[in-house]
């Protein structure tokens, strides 16, 4: 903690010898973060709390009174850098924290928007992200703020200054390793995983000193290899070829790229793992743990306490990077500590967090075809008529055989993060009805090169829309309700004790929408895609609510057919900052 020695500092310190309020501790503490689901005057993690669930007990903005929720500034990114906005921003002490594309991050005056300062970091000639030069947030941690860049490196910045006080190499960028995800902190220790999967390299959750970045833990996620404590060899993930035939396991993805969330009650990390890699499933035989799965980790030591592959050997890039949202459910009547999670493979699982052990999966999206069902153990039940044909037995040995398959590789749900209500009992998932044509192609590792292995074209399965918004009941999988978009929703959720679900569209609107029934109920126009996800905040009496804005991500450039759906909507860069006036509140 940095002390001050200013005369405010000083007459603090001595009110509290003299018995009075203790002075306020600076920056963001340990129990802040544990604490921020509740707290209402600041957002410091990404997810309104460890868990993630994305609500707020704020209620002065309802479905009654949103019709007097006013802009109060927008904020631009400036400059050429435009593309896709996917950051959640952090607010504490009257300061907002947010990233936008090519890996800056801002500080504004959360009443005011004006700029605190600015760090832009210096990307190298020749990364290779994935989907778009998109980053996803931060994570705040005593006095620093912390987020990742593009070139795979790990950043700790001063709040106040936005000077560097450490940078750390999460991996060599040229091999294929970036970074987007929003870090998260986790007793003292700042937990991320990385991007890459379609490069071929192994996937890993790590853990450093929050105050030095240095590595305290390293977990890849693949069988075979081995992790580190303390900087000596730990023990391995798995045993070699388990489940990957000859040396496939040496790159075989499985990139933890959307980053995790914690449970305080469990004391367990979850993260999502994603695709293995290639996509060609016919040169991997085997289950290819653990790819397309969800772990839960020791914080201490890195160690997998349990596993759930939601897809074993995953033959249509449907990454299990989704996010497991802690919640308690009520069934039996007993309290069940649950997770949830909304699969790239079009189901929606509720597992025992504890433990891992399946409870339930439901489609969640329409015409799924790539499995018949889901068995009682969660394993899928493939019908092999939709899974792409080995090229090694085509006539020309170069492409395999093209079969429709539904969802696409985008997904079911991709990165957009999903909501709970304990109000509710619901969660809110923004999903998407596509399908693609694909086929298997041969395919070579080489360091720094796409592995895939694969081809693909996406293809609506629905003439009046694409994206749709489900409130699912996760004691049965039940949709309660659903609303319709024409173009692909690519925003995450917000919920809040005023009965409402926030989301952004590409074509331009900041949505609100009554958490019960689904009937919209407000809507803004930002100008430019929303594809981030919302945060809300008291200060001054009033309630704010805050959305970066610019059209991109991975539909723009994987997208194919579905991409004319959003044709002509304009790029942008900014955050957008609404509130209730306190006169139109109290009406």
């Amino acid at each position: 903690m940095r002390v001050r020695t200013t005369f405010l500092s000083a007459v603090g310190a001595l009110a509290l010898v003299a018995g009075g309020l203790p002075a306020q501790a600076e920056g963001v503490s340990e129990q802040d973060i544990l604490n921020d689901a509740k707290t209402t005057g600041d957002v410091v993690t990404y997810g309104l709390g460890p868990e993630a669930q994305r609500y707020s007990p704020l209620k002065t903005i309802n479905r009654d009174t949103i019709k007097g929720l006013v802009p109060a500034y927008s904020f631009s990114f400036g400059g050429e850098k435009q593309r896709g906005q996917e950051s959640q921003a952090l607010v504490k002490d009257g300061v907002i924290y947010v990233t936008g594309s090519y890996s800056r991050l801002y500080a504004l005056d959360s009443r005011t928007g004006e700029k605190k300062w600015e760090y832009a970091a210096r990307l190298p000639e020749g990364i290779l992200p994935c989907c778009d030069v998109v980053n996803r947030g931060a994570a705040l941690y005593k006095d620093k703020v912390i987020f990742g860049t593009l070139d795979a490196k790990l950043v700790a910045l001063d709040q106040k200054t936005g000077k560097v006080v450490w940078k750390k190499d999460i991996d060599d960028f040229k091999a294929g390793y970036s970074y987007t995800a929003a870090p998260i902190i986790v007793k003292g220790k700042v937990i991320t995983g990385v991007s890459g999967g379609e490069f071929g390299i192994v996937g890993r959750v790590e853990a450093r000193d929050a105050e030095t970045g240095e590595l305290v833990w390293q977990r890849p996620v693949i069988e075979g290899h081995m992790g580190t404590l303390n900087g000596k060899p730990s023990t391995m993930t798995g045993k070699v070829n388990e489940t990957w035939p000859g040396d496939m396991w040496k790159f075989g993805g499985g990139a933890t790229w959307l980053g995790g969330t914690y449970d305080p009650e469990t004391n367990l990390i979850y993260f999502g793992t994603g695709n293995p890699g290639p996509w060609n499933s016919a040169l991997r035989p085997g289950d290819n743990k653990w790819s397309a799965s969800r772990i839960a980790l020791n914080p201490e030591n890195g160690e997998i306490v349990w596993g759930f592959q939601t897809t074993p050997h995953d033959g249509w890039d449907f990454d299990g990077v989704n996010e497991f949202v802690p919640f308690d459910m009520q069934k039996d009547g007993k309290t069940v500590k649950a997770g949830a999670t909304a699969d790239r493979n079009g189901f929606f699982y509720v597992l025992d967090r504890t433990n891992g052990k399946f409870i339930s999966a439901s489609p969640f999206v329409a015409k799924i075809n790539w499995a018949k069902g889901i068995d009682k153990d969660g394993r899928p039940i493939y019908d092999d008529a939709f899974r792409p044909g080995d090229p090694a037995k085509s006539e020309d040995g170069k492409k395999g055989k093209t079969v429709f398959a539904v969802p696409s590789f985008l997904g079911g749900k991709n990165w957009m993060p999903i909501g709970y209500s304990p109000d509710t009992k619901l969660f809110y998932v923004p999903s998407n009805e596509w399908g693609m044509d694909i086929w298997n192609e041969p395919v070579n590792y080489k360091k720094g090169a796409a592995y895939l292995g694969a081809g693909f074209t996406i293809k609506p399965i629905f003439d009046t829309h694409i994206g749709s918004l489900k409130a699912i009941d996760p004691t049965n999988g039940k949709v309660v309700w659903e609303y319709k978009n024409k173009a692909p929703l690519w925003a995450g959720v917000l919920t809040t004790a005023g009965n409402l679900v926030f989301t952004g569209t590409p074509e331009g609107f900041l949505k609100a929408f009554d958490a019960k029934t689904g009937e919209e109920v407000w809507k803004f126009q930002v100008g430019t895609g929303v594809v981030a996800s919302p945060i809300t905040w008291e200060q001054d009496g009033e309630q704010w609510v805050g959305v970066a804005a610019g059209w991109g991500g991975a539909v723009p450039l994987w997208g194919g057919e579905v991409a004319k759906s959003t044709a002509g909507i304009n790029q942008g860069g900014s955050f957008w900052a609404f509130k209730l006036p306190k006169t139109v509140a109290s009406r």
